[in-house]
């Protein structure tokens, strides 16, 4: 393994002349997809300074505040993997040591590198969960293909939430014009306001695509980042059951930067928006961040072990995935980034293994 450093964290690292991933040796985060002749990384990295988890300390830290969340935020990146919580675990798997969004995003990974591929694998003790992550860079140069799989190392099946949370930053997110599209059918907004107030979605609202209603009557528009100056939101968007494939696109106009992953809806049926826009002032956020998240995963909203069991199912559709005891199950995933002159309505991978754009 040739291991590097990207801000100020271990690192390792995959590059053609197209395309370089960065991924996190704690945490294993992706912390970069960039596309090199434009220098534009979509994924957001925090305004503040970022340490490695096995470091964090609770009373050693304050920069990194006092939630239950400054555990996982103190080493936070780019694309991580919630796994198997999705959300604040219960007040009691928390203080048995079960981080919000779960293990997998503050352990330490054993990372090799063989010049095209990172492959990386971690011990989840406390889920009783082994994980596989295998990024490669494909010969179509603006393809990463991601390969995971979760070997359950109990001897009980288990429910577990299991979540892609790709989120996007400056310079590639711009308030007021970043674009973008999924082929969304029916939708929700979360129903617990936590914005204090200050967003502008209808807390609980049920809807259908990317036009979400306001609060205040109105109508936001999913598809384009906002352009207020303070806001946040979150909700939840059942994939299209018609289709075998899903994706998201999103799309800077400033750098024509197009870029999204594409996957088998069977693996992850729901796409939940994460908009974080200067809205929390607490440490580390301090009213300094603008972010938005495009998460694909087998949970339809946040919430702990108990009430992801309890809620069952959304629209019709369930809302977490068993893993058999003793047994392993496997997805596969694709990352893209790429140039276009405006946001394609659609994405698909054609029989060769190329990009198409509709």
């Amino acid at each position: 393994m040739t291991e590097t450093t990207y801000r100020n964290r271990r690192a390792i690292c995959i590059e053609n002349e197209t395309v370089r991933v960065t991924a996190l040796v704690e945490g294993g985060h992706i912390a970069e997809i960039v596309h090199k002749p434009t220098g534009v990384n979509p994924l957001w990295t925090p305004p503040w300074p970022s340490i490695e988890p096995s470091t964090y300390s609770s009373t050693s830290r304050p920069e990194y505040g006092s939630s239950n969340e400054a555990y996982i935020l103190s080493g936070l990146m780019g694309h991580s993997v919630c796994l198997d919580t999705y959300g604040m675990p219960s007040a009691e798997e928390f203080g048995a040591g079960i981080p919000v969004h779960g293990e997998a995003c503050v352990a330490p990974y054993k990372s090799t590198n063989d010049g095209t591929s990172i492959s990386m694998a971690a011990v989840l003790p406390l889920a009783q969960l082994e994980f596989h992550r295998r990024i490669q860079l494909l010969d179509h140069g603006n393809l990463v293909r991601i390969q995971e799989s979760i070997e359950n190392l109990s001897a009980s099946d288990r429910p577990i939430a299991w979540t892609q949370h790709v989120t996007l930053g400056p310079p590639f997110l711009e308030s007021g014009r970043t674009q973008f599209r999924a082929p969304v059918t029916r939708s929700k907004v979360i129903d617990e306001d936590f914005t204090g107030g200050r967003g502008f979605q209808k807390t609980g609202a049920e809807f259908n695509g990317l036009m979400c209603p306001a609060k205040d009557g109105g109508v936001i528009d999913l598809r384009v980042y906002t352009s207020e100056p303070v806001s946040g939101g979150f909700t939840t968007h059942l994939l299209d059951p018609a289709s075998d494939d899903a994706y998201f696109l999103s799309w800077s106009p400033t750098t024509k930067v197009v870029f999204g992953y594409i996957w088998k809806r069977k693996d992850f049926p729901w796409l939940c928006r994460w908009e974080e826009n200067y809205l929390r002032s607490d440490p580390p956020w301090n009213g300094q961040t603008m972010t938005c998240a495009m998460e694909f995963g087998v949970s339809p909203s946040l919430g702990s072990r108990r009430q992801m069991v309890e809620r069952g199912s959304l629209f019709g559709t369930p809302g977490y995935r068993w893993i058999p005891a003793k047994s392993r199950v496997d997805s596969e995933y694709y990352a893209f980034v790429a140039i276009a002159d405006a946001i394609p309505e659609r994405v698909s991978l054609t029989d060769e293994g190329s990009l198409l754009f509709g």
